[in-house]
């Protein structure tokens, strides 16, 4: 069945790239592993998950609950179950999470377990904190499909759209939660599928998120997106994703305030749009094929990937590296003072590698 995974995949290789809903342009698949999320492992490309909201859905015969709405038996037990798998991550009860695991899920042991170890320094210290449920219901489709589920309050007046991607038939539910207390304000985002063979809610995927970047949340990067979008559209631009990977630890969830965040967004002209771009550097010239957040480090960043010239030795890649980052920074001033650093990508011959990390004030 393989269905939270599935769905999960997605954010997980996104964690440490570009917010899903504003990665249009480009996703790119990192080689190594290291922090928590990263996508620093042998992924295929990532599916963007805006193009989840214009392509047609296969099936509409499901329905949502949110939890204001929800009765108290289902929200007791979800709230339980949630609570028991979000514990074993806090804990790193590696033992406790694949006990809880969803059977058809059990190939992808080896992702979840890196996940939620790689995640330690999200939740370090932190206590579970239940934010929201929504219990989802596609029992009635006939076959798996990408589904839309649409999430209101009892007025209708607030409506949460979730679209899942290959989804079988069988009831499930979306948890987003928080490790209160941690420095980095660690959230997760769990999938829960009802499994009728135990009778019990089982672990389909996880993923965990930092809820600030430099001690600031999504909303302060929000305000800060606005106050640059006049002078500085690029790092507007990606203060922007950097507000909506902060906002939620899911991609696959949108609702009013995220609309105005993308609509906001969409006002500016996408740095994507000016790429590839060619910066001289003295005798050479470099190719920028993309950027985009990077929050490998849980910080800030931008990842750029550039056209190398092919070099292999460490050390020169790395200076090739060096004198990328200072001609971008060159071409684009704001990015030093909007942002931590940057990592750069050597691209060639269709492979792309990630070199290094420099903080901005590493970077002449």
């Amino acid at each position: 069945m393989r269905i939270g995974w599935r769905v999960f995949e997605q954010f997980y290789r996104s964690y440490a790239a570009f917010p899903a809903p504003f990665k249009v342009a480009f996703s790119w698949v990192k080689s190594h592993s290291g922090v928590a999320g990263s996508p620093y492992r042998n992924w295929k490309t990532a599916v963007v998950a805006s193009a989840l909201l214009l392509a047609p859905l296969a099936s509409r015969a499901a329905s949502c609950t949110a939890q204001a709405e929800l009765g108290s038996l289902d929200r007791d037990a979800l709230a339980a179950a949630a609570g028991r798998t979000a514990n074993a991550v806090l804990a790193q009860d590696f033992n406790a999470l694949q006990a809880n695991l969803l059977p058809q899920e059990a190939s992808e042991w080896n992702g979840i377990h890196a996940t939620v170890e790689q995640a330690a320094p999200l939740v370090k210290g932190g206590h579970f904190q239940l934010r929201d449920v929504y219990l989802l219901d596609a029992s009635d489709q006939t076959a798996t499909a990408d589904t839309q589920f649409f999430c209101s309050n009892a007025t209708g007046s607030l409506t949460v759209t979730i679209n899942m991607t290959a989804l079988p038939p069988g009831r499930y539910a979306v948890v987003l939660a928080d490790a209160v207390g941690t420095p980095l304000a660690g959230q997760m985002g769990l999938v829960l599928a009802w499994d009728g063979a135990a009778t019990a809610w089982k672990l389909a995927g996880l993923t965990v998120r930092p809820g600030v970047f430099d001690g600031h949340d999504g909303v302060w990067y929000w305000v800060r997106a606005r106050e640059l979008t006049a002078n500085d559209p690029w790092s507007a631009w990606f203060s922007y994703d950097a507000a909506r990977y902060l906002l939620l630890p899911v991609d696959f969830l949108t609702s009013p305030n995220l609309d105005k965040l993308r609509k906001e967004q969409s006002l500016i002209t996408p740095p994507q749009n000016q790429l590839p771009m060619s910066l001289p550097d003295g005798d050479r010239t470099w190719k920028i094929e993309a950027v985009g957040l990077d929050a490998s480090l849980h910080e800030p960043d931008l990842g750029v990937v550039y056209e190398s010239v092919g070099v292999t030795d460490p050390a020169a890649l790395r200076t090739e590296a060096t004198s990328v980052m200072s001609a971008f920074l060159k071409a684009q001033p704001g990015i030093r003072a909007n942002f931590h650093g940057l990592w750069a990508y050597a691209e060639k011959d269709g492979k792309r590698t990630p070199v290094m990390e420099l903080p901005m004030k590493e970077i002449p």
